[in-house]
């Protein structure tokens, strides 16, 4: 549903365009993190391309092991098949528009919001599945040491 907004701690996201609106071709999103927050553990896609156009504050990414930062009107690419993750070292809060094509993967965001909102710890079962299910590979591993060495954590 469009424009629906989607919270899983710090890291927020509203649907803007769906895959149906598009023929298939992408989905449109816009994604919020909050300081000293990390988006996602590195996770490498097999099915899709990821573009994210900064809007407000410092986007870092990390992709294969190179770290970058992204301001306002930039804009980085992340193919599939590499490993990537990214966050927010800043103190003020990140705004960036995310293009996602082919668009089948925009709905894990809600799904995976759906199981972390079930009381107690993590289902990391069901999360798993979840990954498995949109061809989405995770190294928590490179994520603790990232967020260690960077002050943030995860989500």
């Amino acid at each position: 549903m469009p424009n629906d907004i989607v919270q899983i701690g710090g890291f927020g996201t509203r649907y803007l365009v769906e895959g149906t609106e598009t023929g298939g071709a992408y989905a449109l999103l816009e994604h919020t993190l909050e300081p000293g927050t990390m988006g996602a553990p590195p996770h490498r896609h097999a099915r899709e391309d990821v573009l994210s156009y900064v809007l407000e504050g410092t986007l870092t990414v990390w992709e294969d092991g190179a770290t970058r930062t992204f301001r306002p009107g930039e804009t980085t690419v992340k193919p599939r098949g590499r490993w990537h993750t990214f966050w927010n070292a800043g103190k003020d809060r990140v705004r960036f528009l995310e293009v996602i094509s082919p668009p089948a993967f925009a709905p894990y965001f809600r799904e995976m919001a759906a199981i972390l909102v079930e009381p107690g710890p993590p289902n990391w079962a069901a999360l798993g599945e979840l990954a498995a299910r949109y061809g989405l590979e995770m190294d928590f591993a490179i994520e603790e040491a990232l967020a260690a060495e960077h002050g943030v954590q995860l989500g």
